[in-house]
């Protein structure tokens, strides 16, 4: 899948400049381990900052799922700690990077139980892959309780995954959701790549 995804983004790069392409640093490292860019091309490393510039941005109520507000890809520049101020909430966000790695979208809460900062997605991968799935994240996330929980949904045909994001390896309070959402997303497409290539 990622490869193919991969293939795919940079073909439609190629297209809009047949020189150079831009690429974040995780999906550059992986083109060329792969060797999806042409030897001629000119490859530009982006800044993450800008990775989720077009994101579509929700704040929401945890209880209801009700809609509080939409907010633009800038209120990602806020601290994450506003989820501890607000517990109520969760933030929602779609982008087209989500694609890439067979995530729909990516939210962020507070859990309940262990006041943890915790990511929640679905992942579009095989049931087969469950063994592989936990036992990346496992190795990956290191804590002592509510670390992840796990589950594939028939009905959907994914993984729901529920990951404690103070666990994972470079996570600090004092980042901002841009910033958090750019490790969860490292944190995914390391998991599918490993996953992928063990298979």
């Amino acid at each position: 899948m990622l490869k193919q995804n991969m293939s795919r983004y940079i073909s439609e790069l190629i297209q809009n400049d047949s020189k150079k392409i831009e690429l974040y640093k995780v999906e550059k490292h992986y083109a060329e381990r792969h060797n999806l860019i042409p030897a001629d091309m000119e490859v530009i490393t982006k800044e993450n900052t800008t990775r989720f510039q077009d994101a579509y941005v929700e704040r929401c109520e945890k209880e209801t799922i009700a809609l509080i507000i939409v907010e633009t890809p800038k209120f990602l520049e806020e601290k994450i700690e506003h989820l501890k101020s607000r517990q109520e909430e969760f933030l929602y966000v779609e982008s087209k990077f989500f694609d890439l790695v067979g995530v729909d979208a990516l939210s962020m809460e507070i859990d309940d139980v262990f006041g943890t900062y915790t990511a929640l997605f679905g992942l579009k991968m095989n049931k087969q892959q469950e063994t592989a799935i936990k036992t990346y994240v496992d190795n990956h996330v290191s804590g002592e309780i509510g670390r992840f929980s796990v589950a594939f949904s028939g009905q959907d045909n994914l993984w729901n995954m529920n990951i404690a994001m103070n666990y994972i390896e470079g996570f600090k309070e004092e980042m901002t959701f841009l910033e958090a959402y750019e490790l969860v997303y490292s944190f995914i497409f390391q998991m599918v790549e490993t996953i992928e290539e063990n298979q």
